[in-house]
């Protein structure tokens, strides 16, 4: 469960559905922490407290209603954190679908001025403005089916023919190879990718490397395998398993070819990464 503030102050907890004394726990957690706020001059605002209960399997509904100053706090659909919408099914359709927004919004305004724009200054605009709004937060999407991340595709297919002051259903494939833009479903890995490179050759955060195990072998054998992460175990199976970063980052590093796994430096890793994920995606 998330609990998120209008203080950008967040609290999680963890707990099995059939604990029935979550709610007072977090109760009495939010009155200690609204009397130390008080008492710091600040004020913790239940009208624009979230409340999201993200459940790890299906089970029956939970009446999980929170109270805060004299004030009942039920569950919501989505709520915000660090400007990205989650969803209570980690779908994360909600986010998609501001961000594609906002992305169709600011398309519309650069093409009112486009005529008054040269093409290196276009793509600079584009890239600043749509393009790292779209790679904010993207590998929260790794694992996600491709019909969730249509939307942003579409959003950078017609973001490269405006570049070029193209029609807008111009073919797109030589104009992100032209602009040495991977496609969104090729972003998302790139991303995830880094992040696995990070945490086996570090430096990822300690939480991020203790969910990868580099394989090992002994002394004496040399082996191509010791640049591979340990698959994870086919016994673990729950609602979200697929998309966690322990079982994707091991199955997608071992797809790499093994030059690019041995990379001598994350610089080398990235550029590496990138010509691969290139000629994969748009050759």
């Amino acid at each position: 469960m998330l609990r998120r503030c209008s203080s950008e102050a967040r609290l999680i907890f963890s707990f099995p559905p059939s604990d029935n004394t979550a709610s007072a726990r977090i109760s009495a957690c939010l009155v200690d922490i609204s009397s130390w706020m008080m008492a710091h001059q600040l004020k913790l605002n239940p009208s624009k407290t979230e409340l999201l209960v993200i459940p790890g399997d299906p089970y029956p509904a939970q009446d999980l209603a929170i109270s805060l100053n004299n004030s009942m706090i039920s569950p919501s659909a989505t709520a915000r954190n660090l400007g990205v919408t989650m969803d209570n099914q980690l779908s994360f359709s909600s986010h998609v679908a501001n961000v594609t927004r906002s992305c169709r919004f600011l398309l519309y305004n650069i093409r009112r001025i486009r005529p008054f724009l040269s093409t290196q200054a276009t793509q600079v605009l584009v890239q600043s403005l749509v393009i790292s709004r779209l790679d904010y937060c993207n590998s929260l999407l790794a694992g996600l089916p491709l019909n969730a991340i249509h939307p942003p595709q579409m959003i950078q297919n017609a973001a490269a023919p405006l570049v070029f002051n193209l029609p807008k259903f111009s073919h797109t494939t030589p104009l992100l190879r032209s602009l040495h833009w991977l496609p969104v479903a090729a972003r998302i890995r790139f991303k995830t990718l880094m992040l696995a490179y990070k945490a086996k050759n570090g430096p990822a955060p300690s939480h991020l490397k203790a969910l990868v195990t580099p394989h090992t072998e002994p002394c004496s054998v040399r082996s191509a395998s010791t640049a591979r992460l340990v698959p994870p175990s086919l016994r673990v199976k729950g609602r979200y398993t697929s998309r966690l970063f322990s079982v994707l980052a091991p199955r997608r590093w071992n797809e790499l070819p093994l030059d690019v796994c041995t990379a001598e430096s994350l610089t080398v890793f990235k550029r590496q990464l990138k010509t691969y994920l290139f000629l994969k995606h748009l050759n």
